[in-house]
């Protein structure tokens, strides 16, 4: 496998090319600036989301369109708005940080990434001069809320089968829209909708900018929902909604490539604001094991709850590692291709679309750490846990809605195998050659080398070991099944699971193998032991995936065979987890924080 200089790197290759520490971002390098932003963020929250937690989930009249304003004051809402629309101007990870910290927001986190996000970016990326002229700068300072409408009653995963139609008026002038959206996030308030609907008989969704003020819309009340309670959902009705030509978003029939891009960017932010939202709830679990005594103790203190808090800790610090990894290739292949010629707007989009394969593995991988964080928050907390009037209540309520949003990760799951699959018959993606090489491999006697006892000298054997595993798997899977490969969903999400893990635990090892060249060995002691304990898990999950998919398609002597080179590249030295997890939780308990 090459080393790929960062600047070339394509979405999906980490699992054929070796990384180099160097050329990967870690959040302890944000600058000052970032870290000034970040902490205006941490400063909103607590002096006006926390407070007001219970009344922000009745849904106050009023309050969280006042939340927003005073965010768009403080220029939280702007931060990846251009300067000329208003806004800060900042780089990609800028604003993943911002939906880090704003994570822990709970229903406001929610209302905030919907109005920045998939409420904004349609405009700002696909809109022309006069319309991104007309309503950015008002998106920018929060003086118009967003709404995003795409989902309808019979179309969520199959968002492009949306009923929802638009037929040019007899003067020419309007397009007059009829249909229902549901689940829309900030419905309630919000100024501005992005409206997807088909045209005539088309048959791909169209884009258009429809003001509250056009008229013809009508909604119903609120959604009673399981969390998020404060985030207004509702279902929208359009009832020949006269919508200018001139508020066409982009060009006829190309919604569907809209709804695709913005969901690639609403993937990633997603898992950025569970990192957020995760440590949150580890800070509370924390604060509560050193304050709940039983049999004489801080509950602190018994290695049960120590094995939790590590566990907790150990996947956030991955999931952060690859987030901010992916974020920082999303923004060096946006300065190559401006540097090219390409238009900003369009930069950003390419940018992001070609790392579409890691912001669905981190979709995933964000949202399962936070329910994992949340669900064992509620377990630390005892009895309390399960009470309404305990913390972890309103947590473990919020949390579950990451599963569903911005495609179920069941759907995320079957797009990162499907999608890398693609680029490999495109031959944007090398898949083969090394497919083809690990196969050769499982037919000779192993090399296993000279001894190296360097620091991360294990763990790049690991991580090398499973790149192999999952191409092994993947590629008898592709010549075995073939065509029918795209039916046998289980086999695929056990393939994007292998991947998934190699993604994730590489990026934990790069992160913490830059932060020794810089701190030093004996400084970082503790990202090192988180590193670890997620190696355990990511070896012993890929052996599982691989397992449950060569059992599904392989039989007899090919079975066997590659059980064998299963094994040989899920093997791991004996290793002390326990140890090491209970040195992790100590460090947790003395800062009464996360504090990594």
């Amino acid at each position: 496998m090459e080393t790929t200089d960062k600047k070339t790197i394509k979405g999906g290759e980490f699992l054929i090319t070796e990384t180099a520490y160097q050329d990967v971002f870690i959040p302890e390098e944000f600058d000052e600036e970032q870290k000034m932003i970040a902490q205006t963020c941490r400063d909103f929250l607590a002096a006006e989301v926390y407070p007001n937690l219970d009344r922000i989930d009745t849904q106050e009249e009023g309050l969280m369109p006042s939340l927003m304003d005073k965010a768009g004051e403080l220029g939280i809402l702007g931060v990846s708005i251009p300067e000329e629309y208003g806004g800060f101007g900042k780089n990609f990870n800028t604003s993943m940080l911002v939906a880090d910290v704003i994570g822990a927001g709970h229903s406001f986190a929610v209302a905030l990434s919907a109005h920045t996000g998939i409420g904004t970016l349609p405009i700002l990326y696909y809109g022309n001069a006069a319309q991104k002229d007309k309503y950015i700068p008002k998106l920018a300072t929060g003086e118009w809320k967003a709404a995003y409408c795409l989902t309808e009653p019979n179309s969520g995963s199959d968002a492009n089968s949306g009923k929802t139609k638009a037929k040019l008026s007899a003067d020419g002038k309007h397009y007059l829209i009829n249909g229902q959206k549901m689940w829309i996030t900030n419905g309630g308030f919000a100024n501005v909708f992005i409206v997807f609907a088909k045209i005539d008989d088309d048959k791909n969704l169209t884009a258009f900018i429809v003001e509250r003020e056009f008229g013809g819309i009508t909604m119903n009340p609120e959604e009673h929902k399981m969390g998020i309670k404060g985030s207004s959902t509702r279902q929208v009705f359009f009832n020949d909604c006269p919508v200018p030509v001139e508020n066409m978003l982009s060009e006829r029939e190309n919604g569907f490539k809209i709804a695709v891009n913005i969901l690639n960017i609403g993937r990633i932010k997603l898992a950025a604001a569970a990192i957020g939202a995760s440590k949150s709830v580890i800070d509370t679990a924390i604060n509560y094991s050193n304050e709940r005594i039983q049999f004489e103790r801080p509950i602190s203190k018994y290695g049960a709850i120590r094995h939790k808090l590590a566990e907790m800790a150990s996947k956030v610090y991955a999931v952060e590692s690859a987030n901010y990894r992916a974020g920082q290739n999303i923004d060096d292949a946006y300065d190559t291709l401006v540097a090219g010629g390409m238009d900003a707007g369009k930069a950003k989009l390419k940018s992001t679309e070609q790392f579409a394969v890691e912001c669905a593995i981190l979709k995933v991988w964000g949202s399962e750490a936070l329910d994992y964080v949340v669900d064992e928050g509620v377990q630390i907390y005892g009895g309390m846990g399960f009470s309404a009037e305990a913390p972890m209540d309103r947590a473990y309520r919020d949390a579950r809605i990451n599963r569903i949003f911005e495609g179920t990760n069941e759907i995320n799951r079957l797009l990162t195998v499907d999608m890398m699959l693609k680029r490999a018959m495109k031959g944007e993606l090398d898949l083969m050659t090394p497919a083809t090489a690990v196969a050769g491999e499982l037919m000779s006697i192993p090399d296993f080398g000279e001894e190296d006892d360097t620091l991360f000298a294990a763990e790049k054997k690991i991580i090398k070991n499973l790149k192999k595993a999952t191409l092994m798997v993947a590629g008898a899977a592709v010549q075995k099944l073939m065509m029918s490969l795209s039916k046998e969903q289980e086999i695929l999400m056990n393939i994007a699971d292998m991947a998934s893990y190699v993604y994730v635990a590489e990026s934990a090892m790069l992160r913490t193998e830059k932060l020794v060249s810089i701190r030093g060995e004996k400084q970082c002691e503790g990202q090192l032991n988180l590193m670890r304990i997620y190696f355990v898990e990511a070896v012993d999950a890929v052996q599982k995936a691989g397992k449950e998919a060569l059992w599904a398609f392989a039989e007899g002597d090919e079975l066997r065979m590659m059980m064998v080179g299963l094994r040989r590249f899920t093997k791991a030295e004996p290793f002390n987890v326990k140890n090491v997890r209970q040195s992790v939780a100590q460090q947790l308990i003395a800062a009464n924080r996360y504090c990594y």
